[in-house]
Parts: C-alpha cells; sequence; structure tokens
C-alpha cells in the first residue's frame, strides 16, 4: 500500500458526509493521504465538484470515485 503522504489524494470539502465516510475508510486501512480541499482551487471545483469524495493515486494518476466501499478502496489501492 502507498506510505508516501502525497501519492494519495482525497479530494473533499467542508462538511460533506461522504467526505467524511471516505476519509474514514482511508484511516481504518491505515492509509496516509493528503486531503485536498476542492474549493480552494477552481480548476479542482469544476473537475471534482459533482465528484466527491475522489481517491487519486498521483503515482499512476488513476482516481476512484464515489461511491465505493472498503472491499473496492482496498482494491483499488492494491491492498
Amino acid at each position: 500500500m502507498p506510505s508516501k503522504a502525497s501519492a494519495i489524494i482525497l479530494y473533499h470539502t467542508e462538511a460533506c458526509h461522504l467526505c467524511e465516510l471516505a476519509a474514514g475508510l482511508l484511516q481504518q486501512i491505515q492509509v496516509t493521504f493528503v486531503a485536498q480541499d476542492i474549493c480552494d482551487n477552481e480548476q479542482l471545483a469544476e473537475d471534482y465538484g459533482t465528484r466527491i469524495p475522489v481517491i487519486k493515486k498521483t503515482a499512476c494518476n488513476s482516481e476512484l470515485s464515489w461511491p465505493f466501499d472498503l472491499e473496492a478502496l482496498e482494491e483499488f489501492l492494491g491492498a
């Protein structure tokens, strides 16, 4: 599983209960990640506004959009 903090990004917004669930799943499987609020960047808000939460693996530029569960997340991360 990726160990570098910048290897996994969680695109989210504040007060998004689905984003909180996604962060909880990442924490449950002890994945280190960077939480990126899409409201901080106009382009990110445009790209991800209707898809968050989104998990991105930066090494291969692949993304997992909601909805996903723990099993799908582990499969996506190669756990």
